[in-house]
């Protein structure tokens, strides 16, 4: 069955293009501010004191987790700038997680990473913006395999096997090409549903909320991403 979005009631009109923007914006400072933060810690004496650490950097991956789920839950309750304000900690936070990427790998194979998977991204989410297929069943599918994938990663840490190596590392790139699709239409399509009765002020908070949770989304699937392609493109060398 097609997807058919809901009648807005006579009110604000809601510019769905300009709610994406907002959406990939956002994204775009977080992941800003990730790369800032990994390559700042990565250069200083920081990243031995965490990873030297395991107690400080379990608490910084349990803050982490901590904050999605936060913000995820509560995206409703929050106002737009405590959302922003959480989703920019977390940022920051995944950056200190992630400097550990600049001690093992070259800043040529980081470039290379960063420069495919933000042609994927950008592919993808144009192809779930644009698509007038429905993407949910497709999606489904695809959560069920990162959550396959997720099982056999933990598996591979002893098996240690260069086979599963490479078909997790695969098979991550194209989980996550899936979902930037899927999450993208997903945000598309709650941008289209946003109720407009409660008048512009009301709007305005809706809009700011979404912006903050897709942003994100698709911080998320693009992090993932770049992972497995920096594993493979590392890998290869």
């Amino acid at each position: 069955m097609s997807y058919q979005p809901q009648t807005q009631p006579m009110g604000v009109a809601i510019d769905i293009s300009d709610v994406m923007r907002r959406v990939y914006l956002w994204m775009v400072a977080g992941l800003a501010i990730t790369a800032i933060v990994a390559f700042a810690v990565a250069n200083s004496n920081l990243v031995r004191i965490v990873y030297e650490n395991p107690i400080i950097l379990l608490v910084v991956i349990i803050a982490e987790f901590g904050l999605v789920i936060g913000i995820t839950a509560g995206i409703n309750r929050m106002s737009p700038t405590t959302a922003g304000a959480l989703f920019a900690v977390y940022s920051a936070l995944n950056g200190v997680t992630l400097s550990f990427i600049f001690l093992i790998y070259e800043i040529g194979d980081i470039t290379i990473a960063i420069v495919a998977t933000s042609a994927m991204f950008a592919a993808m989410s144009i192809v779930g913006y644009t698509t007038k297929i429905d993407l949910s069943k497709i999606g489904s599918i695809l959560f069920m395999a990162l959550i396959g994938l997720i099982i056999a990663s933990f598996l591979n840490l002893l098996l240690q096997s260069e086979t599963l190596y490479w078909i997790i590392s695969y098979a991550g790139v194209l989980i996550f090409v899936g979902l930037t699709a899927w999450d993208t239409q997903k945000i598309k399509r709650m941008a289209e549903n946003i109720p407009t009765s409660g008048g512009g002020e009301m709007v305005e908070v809706s809009v700011g909320r979404l912006a903050t949770i897709g942003a994100l989304i698709l911080y998320l699937d693009f992090i993932n991403m770049f992972l497995f392609i920096l594993r493979i493109v590392g890998r290869n060398r």
